[in-house]
Order: C-alpha cells, then sequence, then structure tokens
C-alpha cells in the first residue's frame, strides 16, 4: 500500500497541508488564510482557535482531495511561524490571550531595559539572539505582566505556554503532550543554545516560570500521535520545526556554507555552519539549524521582517494590485525602477541594522513615478534586504558564496530571482518543489518513522527548476546598492 506524509505548514498568514509521496511528489495542497489583528500601532496578533481550525481543516481537506485511506497516513510533519507565542489553560485550553506574533514590536520597552541595563551581552552568549521584541521571551513576559492573574496562575503550574508548534501538537494529540523542538526553543530568547536547556538566569531576568514551558525534544522523532476524535484519523506526529530551518533542511543545505532565503512573509537567509555555532560581528544572529539523532547544528541567521508581505501591502492597502501576480506583471512593463526605492519598515528593520523605531519610507518619487515603477521597487526592495544580510554572512563566515538557494512564494518571480542574482553578483538556484518549508518538515517526519532512510536519499530528490546568473555591470551593482543604503538610512529611527 504507497504510503503518505503530511505536512503542516502553519505560516502567519495562512495554515496549509500538504501531502507528499516517497519522491516528494505534491499530491495536494490546501490551505487557508484567517484574520490578522491589529489593535495598535506596531502590534500583530492572531486568535489562537482561528490557528488551530485553519489548520485542522486544511489537513483533512487535504486528505480528502487525496482520497487517502487512515492507513496510508505514514506520519504527520510540523512546521511552523516561529517566535509567535500562545499561553493556555492547562486544563480548559483556552488560550489567556491572542496570540502575539512574532511582527509584534509592543514589548520594544522591555527589550530597550535589558539592553540599558547591559544585558545584551549575556543573552547574545546564551541564546546567540540579541534583546529584540522579536522573539518570544519578551511576548510571555508581557503576557504574563499585562493579563490579570495569569502570572500567579502560571506559577501555580495551571498554565500552559508554547510557540505555535507546541500549540498545535498538544492540540491535534488532544493535550497528550507539551513539547516543542530545539529550532523553535533557540528562538525564544529563553533557551541556552550551548547547554540545550532553559536558562534559569533568562528566566529570572523576565521573571518568567519554568514549569510553563515546554520539553524540548528533537527536530525529527514520534513525540505522540494525532486523536482520532480530532483529526479523524491517528498517525505519529514526528516533526515539529520552525519554518525557516525546515526550508534550509527541504533544500537539503546540509553542509556547512550551504545557504538559503526563504522569501514568505519575511525575508529569511540562513547559512548551515555545522556543530559549531558561529558568532556574527553583523548582528546577525546565531540559532540551532536542527535537532536529528540527538545532535544539533547550527546556522547564521538574517531576518527581514517585511518580503512578501510588501506584495500584500500593495494589494489590500494600497489596491495598486488586485492579485499578487499582478505585481510582476506591472514591474516587467518598465524598464527600471525609475529612481524609486521603498524601504518596508513597517514593523522595524531587522538584520543587519535591528531598529524597532525604523518605519517604512518611499524615496525617489517624481510625477513620472507609477504604480508600476512602484511595483518594480517592491520586488527590488526584497532582493535589496537579502543583500544586506548576505554581505554580513561573507563576513561573519569567512566564506565566498558562490550561489543561493531560494524558495518561497515570491521566488517564483523570474524578474526579481534575477535581479536577487545582478544585485548579488552570485548565481541563484530555484529548485523544482519551491514549497520546501513544508518539504523539510515531510523529510524529517519520513526520517522518523524510516519512511526515508537517510540524507543521501533525500538529496536525490532535490532538483533544479532554473539557474539564474548573475549580468548587472559591476559599477551598476555599486551604485544601485548605495542607493539602497541611503534609503534604509532616511527610514531608521522615525518613531523616536
Amino acid at each position: 500500500m504507497e504510503k503518505y506524509i503530511i505536512a503542516l505548514d502553519q505560516g502567519t498568514t495562512s495554515s496549509r497541508a500538504i501531502i507528499f509521496d516517497k519522491n516528494v511528489q505534491q499530491i495536494t495542497c490546501s490551505q487557508r488564510e484567517f484574520q490578522q489583528y491589529f489593535p495598535k500601532q506596531g502590534w500583530v496578533e492572531h486568535n489562537p482557535e482561528d490557528i488551530f481550525i485553519s489548520q485542522l481543516s486544511v489537513m483533512k481537506e487535504a486528505i480528502m482531495k487525496a482520497n487517502l485511506s487512515e492507513e496510508q497516513i505514514e506520519a504527520v510533519g510540523i512546521t511552523n511561524q516561529r517566535e509567535t507565542v500562545i499561553l493556555w489553560d492547562k486544563k480548559t485550553g483556552k488560550s489567556v490571550y491572542n496570540a502575539i506574533v512574532w511582527q509584534c514590536r509592543r514589548t520594544a520597552d522591555i527589550t530597550d531595559k535589558l539592553i540599558k541595563e547591559g544585558k545584551t551581552d549575556l543573552i547574545r552568549e546564551k541564546t546567540g539572539l540579541i534583546p529584540d521584541p522579536y522573539f518570544s521571551g519578551t511576548k510571555i513576559k508581557w503576557i504574563l505582566d499585562n493579563v490579570p492573574g495569569v502570572k500567579e496562575r502560571a506559577k501555580n503550574g495551571e498554565i500552559l505556554a508554547g510557540t505555535v508548534d507546541t500549540w498545535l501538537t498538544w492540540r491535534l494529540s488532544g493535550k497528550k503532550v507539551h513539547v516543542t523542538d530545539y529550532t523553535n526553543a533557540s528562538r525564544t530568547m529563553l533557551f541556552n543554545i550551548h547547554t540545550l536547556k532553559w536558562d534559569k538566569e533568562l528566566l529570572d531576568l523576565l521573571d518568567i516560570p519554568e514549569c510553563i514551558l515546554p520539553e524540548v525534544k528533537n527536530s525529527s522523532e514520534i513525540y505522540t500521535v494525532t486523536d482520532k476524535s480530532i483529526c479523524g484519523f491517528e498517525a505519529p506526529i514526528a516533526s515539529m520545526i520552525g519554518d525557516q530551518q525546515s526550508a534550509l533542511f527541504g533544500q537539503a543545505c546540509f553542509n556547512p556554507g550551504d545557504v538559503k532565503s526563504t522569501y514568505g512573509t519575511g525575508c529569511f537567509m540562513l547559512m548551515n555552519t555545522g556543530t559549531t555555532p558561529v558568532t556574527s560581528k553583523h548582528k546577525l544572529l546565531t540559532t540551532i539549524a536542527i535537532g536529528l539523532n540527538n545532535k544539533v547544528e547550527y546556522a547564521l541567521e538574517g531576518s527581514v521582517f517585511v518580503g512578501g508581505a510588501l506584495i500584500k501591502w500593495l494589494r489590500d492597502q494600497l489596491g495598486i494590485i488586485q492579485t499578487a501576480n499582478d505585481v510582476n506583471i506591472l514591474a516587467e512593463s518598465v524598464p527600471d525602477s525609475n529612481g524609486v526605492i521603498i524601504v518596508p519598515a513597517f514593523t522595524g528593520l531587522g538584520a543587519p541594522y535591528w531598529d524597532a523605531y525604523a518605519r517604512g519610507t518611499i524615496v525617489g518619487l517624481t510625477r513620472g513615478a507609477s504604480k508600476a515603477h512602484i511595483c518594480r521597487a517592491t520586488l527590488e526592495a526584497i532582493a535589496f534586504q537579502v543583500k544586506d544580510e548576505l554581505e554580513c554572512m561573507k563576513e561573519d563566515s569567512g566564506n565566498e558564496i558562490k550561489s543561493l538557494k531560494v524558495d518561497g512564494g515570491a521566488c517564483v518571480s523570474n524578474l526579481m530571482m534575477q535581479f536577487q542574482a545582478d544585485i548579488l553578483n552570485t548565481q541563484v538556484y530555484r529548485p523544482e518543489n519551491t514549497e520546501t518549508t513544508a518539504t523539510g518538515a515531510a523529510f524529517l517526519a519520513g526520517l522518523a518513522t524510516g519512511y526515508w532512510k537517510s540524507k543521501d536519499e533525500i538529496k536525490k530528490v532535490w532538483k533544479i527548476d532554473a539557474i539564474f546568473e548573475p549580468g548587472m555591470d559591476a559599477e551598476e551593482r555599486k551604485t544601485r546598492y548605495t542607493q539602497w543604503q541611503r534609503a534604509v538610512e532616511r527610514s531608521q529611527g522615525w518613531c523616536l
């Protein structure tokens, strides 16, 4: 009997379920968007029930579309938006507050205080991260401090906390297990990436009781099984991994120096550094790339908060386009951006600037600027931000990067990928299967159950769709990048 892996890809704006066969061919995919909440400027929230219900419904829908029997489901793997935090009642399962999303900047005052108190080096040494509202720890603290009664209930062991992987596994298993994996734990600013434990000193610093946190496990192992009364079938839940680390694995970046960039809601670039954590001199993050066979490997990471979300902004807020593909059609209708540059710092700037007070900017506007030029500048802005990250990685790692593997929804744009190769002066490889986030979770679930036997077997099924060769003149590349950097300067410190 043919068996299949179900990958649950719980993202920032939608939940998806993709079913893969042994050749990593996508059998079917179901997707559902859910509501975003913006209660105050810079605040971003989700309803935790929306996350769970949307993910459960697309999983059931995908199984129905593929006409699978229970016996044909080998395993379920979970990959998730990272840093987003949920706290819930241990008995009832009801959340005590909305999920605070990774994009949310409400805890800037908490991280500012940590920086002023001189805790930056301590946090960086232990976690590989820098104090920033992006990470989960300060979001947990905010809920504990601001929702009446929750802190006392947490100290009494009545509350559970977790990132989205933890929430989904707890719910899908019928409240059986409270677990996370090394990659998600490493994004909380509470986990020591060297001792591989929750760090008591950091927990005390933020006044977070350890009893609310999940048990930390490998990214690939059988944690539990799905509850048949909830899911309609019983099968192992056999992988959990943060979405960007999942894409790194899904791109078969198994060797130190391998680099991938995912073009999703945000843009995230990771470089595999092997078993040795590399400390960045350019404010990149040191993070855990994977926990596999009771060993961890590390990565350098640069995070762009607004990538594909910029295209959605053109559609939903400005009404310049009707569908995401319209941005490519309009951008291709003009030879260049006519001097227009967009810095999409809607929720601050990530690596290498780490400015929580930066805000979005459009510069270079003239009467000749059209919506086509704005669309072209949108695609270029995404590529410029990726270049910012890659330049830092080159210096930190000492590696000359000859190629970049790309994935995510926005990488289907040939125009943007060509500009990416041009501005990087580096080959860009796009795989046949651009859904590498889901693929990584599928691979890891399959490894845990023996569906795939090894990384070597996985490498054989990774195939290239297109290679983009750099063709931009060196002087033009330098000029364009200098203009970008000038535009970034004008966006910084706007809310101070």
